[in-house]
C-alpha cells in the first residue's frame, strides 16, 4: 500500500467535502457541525441505553425471548440499510474512478476508501451502536461468553455491506443509461414496498383466508403468529443475515460453537462479496463489460436492412366525441407518462397500495356499519384516490419540463390542450376509484343502487378535481426533477401554496357528500324508501359537473394563456 497516495486521497476528499459545507455561507457549515454534534451525542446515547437493557432487562430472559430481540434488530438493521441503500444508488462514488484512472495511483486503495465511506448511513450510525451497546449489556449482566456477540455483529454487518456495494456495482454498469438507471430504483422500491407490507399481507390476507369461515379471534391470530414465528426460526439457520440470533439463543444455552461459525462464516462470506464488488467495479471502469465467460465476442455482423418504423397506436388514438388536438394531447401526455419510471414508480405504488387495501378489506369480516352509512363508505374512497394523485393532478405541466416548449409553440386551441391533459389523468384516477368502490360493494354488502350511485359520485368527484387541478397546475407549477418525483426547489410560498392545497381536497369534494347525506335525512324524516335519492341527486350531480367542467374550460384556458411564459419558465429552469 502506498501511504503517499492514501493521504493525499483522504486529503483531497477532506477539501472537497470542506469546500462543499462552507460553500453557501459560513453558517450553514456550522449549523452542519451543530448537527453533527447532535448525531454524536445521539449515538452515544443509543449505545448506553441499548447497554443498560440488556444489563437490567434481559439478564434473565429465556433464550427464546433473545433470540427474538435480536431477530427485530437483525431484520430492522437490513431494511433501513436496503431503504438507505436507494438513496445512495442516486449518487455517485465518493471519489470517482474514471477521474483518477489517467494517474499512477492503485485503484484498490480508491476502492477501500469508498467502501468504507458507504457506512456512512442512518442505518450504520443508528442501529450498530444499538446492537453493540446490547452485546456489553448481556456481558456484564449475563454470561461472559456473550462477548461472542460483538465479532457476530461486526462480521453479520460487514457481510451485508459487502454484498450490496458488490449489488451497487453491478446495478452501476446497468444504470449507465439514465432511463434505465430510473427504471432500476423505480423496482427496488416497489420491492421494498411489497417488502413492507408482507407481514400484513400474512397476517391479514393469507392468514384470513385460512379461516374463511368466520371471523378470525385474537387466539386464531395469536396461533398464527406463533406459526410464522416458528417458521422464521428454521429458515434462520439458512439465512446468513439472521444468524445472530441463533448465535444469541444458542449463548443464552452456553452452547458458544453457533456463534463461532457464525462469525467465520460472516467474515467469509463477506469477504467473498467484496473480493466480487472488487473485480466487477475494476472491469466495469476498464470497460469491460464481458460475463467473464472467456469467450471471445462475436464479430460484428453487417448492416442490417431498415426495418420500417413502427408507429405508437397510443398516439394516434382517435377518442370518440373529442376533437382531434384534445386526444392528440392525451394520447402523447400518457405515453410520456408511461416512459417516465418516476411516474411508473408513483403510479405503481398507489396500485400496489389500492390493491392491498382492497384485499386487506376482502377477507376481513364486515362491521356492523348503518346501512345509510354505506354510501359516505364509498365517497371516502373515491376521496382516498384522488388525493394520492393530487401530485399528478395539480401539477399537469411539471412533468412536461423542456418539452413544454412544444406546447407552447404549437397553435392548438388551449382549451384542447386542457382536455388532453384531463383526459390523460382522468382514466387513471378513475380505475383507482372504481377499484376501490366494488371492493367495498363485496365486503359491505352495498346495495346495487348505492354502489351505481358510487360510480357517478366519482365522476363527479374526477370532474371537479380535474377542474381544480387545472387551476392549480397554472397558477403553481413548478419542474419535476428527472428521476424522481421531487419538486426542483420552488419559492417557499409555491410550495405552501400546494400543500395548503392538497389539505383542502376533502373541501373540494365536498359536493358529492351531499347526496348520501340528503337520502340519510329522508330516511330519518321517514321518506319512503322506493324512492331513490342517492341514485338520483348522484346522476344530477354528475350532469351539473360535466356541464360546469365545459363551461369552465374558456375561462381557464384564457388565464392559461396569460400565464404560458410564467408557466414555462417555471417547469423548463433547474434552479439549483
Amino acid at each position: 500500500m502506498n501511504w503517499n497516495q492514501l493521504k493525499t486521497i483522504l486529503w483531497l476528499r477532506w477539501r472537497l467535502t470542506r469546500n462543499q459545507l462552507f460553500r453557501g455561507s459560513a453558517i450553514g457549515g456550522v449549523l452542519l457541525i451543530i448537527l453533527g454534534f447532535i448525531c454524536v451525542t445521539a449515538v452515544l446515547a443509543i449505545c448506553g441505553g441499548a447497554a443498560f437493557a440488556g444489563f437490567m432487562a434481559l439478564r434473565t430472559v429465556k433464550p427464546e425471548v433473545l433470540q427474538a430481540v435480536w431477530t427485530v434488530a437483525s431484520l430492522a438493521f437490513a431494511f433501513l440499510w436496503f431503504l438507505g441503500l436507494l438513496v445512495e444508488l442516486q449518487r455517485s462514488e465518493t471519489i470517482d474512478l474514471q477521474r483518477l484512472m489517467h494517474l499512477p495511483v492503485r485503484l484498490g486503495q480508491v476502492f477501500v476508501i469508498n467502501y468504507i465511506a458507504s457506512h456512512a448511513v442512518f442505518s450504520i450510525f443508528m442501529l450498530v451502536p444499538g446492537m453493540v451497546g446490547l452485546a456489553l449489556g448481556l456481558t456484564f449482566g449475563r454470561n461472559w461468553m456473550f462477548i461472542l456477540l460483538l465479532p457476530l455483529v461486526l462480521s453479520g454487518v460487514f457481510m451485508i455491506t459487502a454484498w450490496t456495494y458488490c449489488l451497487r456495482g453491478w446495478l452501476a454498469t446497468l444504470m449507465a443509461n439514465p432511463r434505465r438507471r430510473r427504471t432500476v430504483i423505480m423496482c427496488l422500491s416497489l420491492c421494498l414496498v411489497l417488502i413492507g407490507q408482507a407481514p400484513n399481507l400474512y397476517l391479514n390476507v393469507f392468514g384470513r383466508m385460512n379461516h374463511s369461515s368466520g371471523p378470525m379471534t385474537q387466539e386464531a391470530k395469536a396461533k398464527e403468529t406463533q406459526k410464522l414465528w416458528e417458521k422464521l426460526s428454521v429458515a434462520e439457520r439458512f439465512i446468513p443475515p439472521l444468524w445472530l440470533p441463533l448465535g444469541a439463543k444458542a449463548l443464552a444455552e452456553d452452547n458458544p460453537f453457533p456463534a463461532l461459525l457464525g462469525t467465520l462464516g460472516c467474515f467469509a462470506i463477506g469477504g467473498l462479496g467484496l473480493r466480487r464488488a472488487y473485480c466487477t467495479t475494476v472491469k466495469f471502469y476498464h470497460g469491460d463489460s464481458s460475463k467473464g465467460s472467456g469467450k471471445p465476442s462475436p464479430a460484428p455482423e453487417g448492416p442490417k436492412p431498415a426495418r420500417k418504423p413502427r408507429h405508437s397506436r397510443l398516439t394516434e388514438i382517435k377518442l370518440p366525441s373529442v376533437p382531434e388536438p384534445a386526444s392528440a394531447i392525451a394520447g402523447a401526455t400518457l405515453r410520456s407518462m408511461l416512459r417516465a419510471p418516476e411516474v411508473k414508480m408513483a403510479l405503481g405504488t398507489s396500485t400496489l397500495v389500492t390493491v392491498i387495501l382492497s384485499a386487506t378489506l376482502l377477507v376481513r369480516a364486515a362491521p356492523k356499519i348503518p346501512d345509510a352509512a354505506k354510501p359516505l363508505m364509498l365517497v371516502g374512497a373515491c376521496s382516498f384516490t384522488l388525493f394520492m394523485l393530487f401530485q399528478f393532478l395539480a401539477n399537469q405541466f411539471g412533468l412536461d419540463r423542456d418539452g413544454f416548449r412544444v406546447l407552447v409553440l404549437s397553435p392548438i386551441d388551449r382549451r384542447h390542450l386542457l382536455l388532453g391533459k384531463n383526459l390523460a389523468i382522468a382514466p387513471i384516477a378513475a380505475s383507482f376509484g372504481v377499484t376501490l368502490i366494488t371492493a367495498l360493494t363485496f365486503w359491505l354488502h352495498v346495495p346495487i343502487l348505492a354502489a351505481v350511485a358510487g360510480l357517478l359520485q366519482l365522476f363527479s368527484m374526477v370532474l371537479i378535481f380535474v377542474s381544480v387541478g387545472n387551476l392549480i397546475s397554472i397558477l403553481l407549477p413548478f419542474r419535476i426533477q428527472a428521476g424522481s418525483m421531487k419538486p426542483t426547489k420552488p419559492p417557499f410560498l409555491k410550495m405552501l401554496g400546494l400543500v395548503a392545497c392538497q389539505f383542502l381536497v376533502p373541501v373540494f369534494l365536498l359536493p358529492a357528500a351531499l347526496p348520501p347525506l340528503a337520502e340519510y335525512f329522508w330516511h330519518s324524516a321517514n321518506g319512503t324508501l322506493l324512492l331513490p335519492v342517492n341514485l338520483i341527486l348522484s346522476a344530477t350531480l354528475a350532469v351539473i359537473a360535466a356541464i360546469s367542467y365545459g363551461l369552465s374550460l374558456q375561462p381557464l384556458a384564457n388565464l392559461y394563456s396569460r400565464r404560458e411564459l410564467a408557466i414555462l419558465k417555471s417547469v423548463t429552469a433547474e434552479e439549483e
